[in-house]
């Protein structure tokens, strides 16, 4: 397994690709913006892709989401908690942000802990209310990698204050559910430099004493 990504959009949202290096079948987690480029670099790579994962449905996560599954014709998979905010312009802040409402349909709602088998991966999601109501972030186990979205990031938390949010809840999924994956996991975030769970449960502010 190998993981790579790209930063793209406005608030330069990391957009990762989780690839199967046997057999190249690659998960995509939340396609940001520029959808056509996106697939420009799967076709370059020869990356087979299998799905769509979204964190969560602020615009900056689904802008690119139509372009990719458009081109490619592969199932969209999110929390079922967050199917209101993705399909809800104001919920999503692309109303405020672009002036038109992005909306996403999931193909597939995950209930939290719920586990999908695929491109030879077994990825669970694991919920994570706060940033939004339904927002979540994914699991691979045997990689030790997880998909943070906007809940945790490198010495910081997501914010709470858009629409849905609660400061409240973000803390207790990070430090009831987060922090307690083993140290080693490494941690990408929706947002910014990579970190793990050691590092951030001994540095993080937001989690001090």
């Amino acid at each position: 397994m190998s993981i790579k990504s790209m930063v793209l959009g406005p608030v330069q949202t990391n957009v990762y690709f989780l690839i199967n290096d046997e057999t190249k079948e690659t998960v995509l987690f939340d396609p940001a913006y520029a959808g056509e480029r996106i697939v420009h670099y799967l076709e370059g790579e020869k990356l087979i892709l299998k799905a769509v994962f979204l964190t969560h449905g602020h615009f900056d996560h689904i802008t690119g989401v139509s372009e990719v599954v458009a081109g490619l014709k592969v199932p969209v998979y999110a929390a079922r908690n967050e199917e209101r905010v993705l399909m809800d312009g104001e919920l999503n802040e692309s109303l405020d942000s672009y002036g038109r409402s992005i909306t996403v349909k999931p193909d597939v709602l995950l209930d939290d802990g719920q586990e999908i088998e695929i491109a030879g991966m077994k990825i669970r999601m694991i919920e994570t209310p706060g940033h939004t109501e339904g927002s979540c972030c994914y699991y691979y186990e045997e990689g030790k990698v997880l998909i943070s979205g906007d809940t945790l990031f490198a010495g910081s938390v997501g914010r709470t204050d858009l629409p849905t949010g609660s400061m409240k809840q973000l803390l207790s999924s990070i430090e009831n559910k987060l922090l307690q994956l083993p140290d080693d996991v490494e941690v990408y975030p929706g947002h910014g430099e990579f970190t793990t769970i050691g590092y951030e449960r001994k540095w993080n502010p937001f989690f001090e004493g």
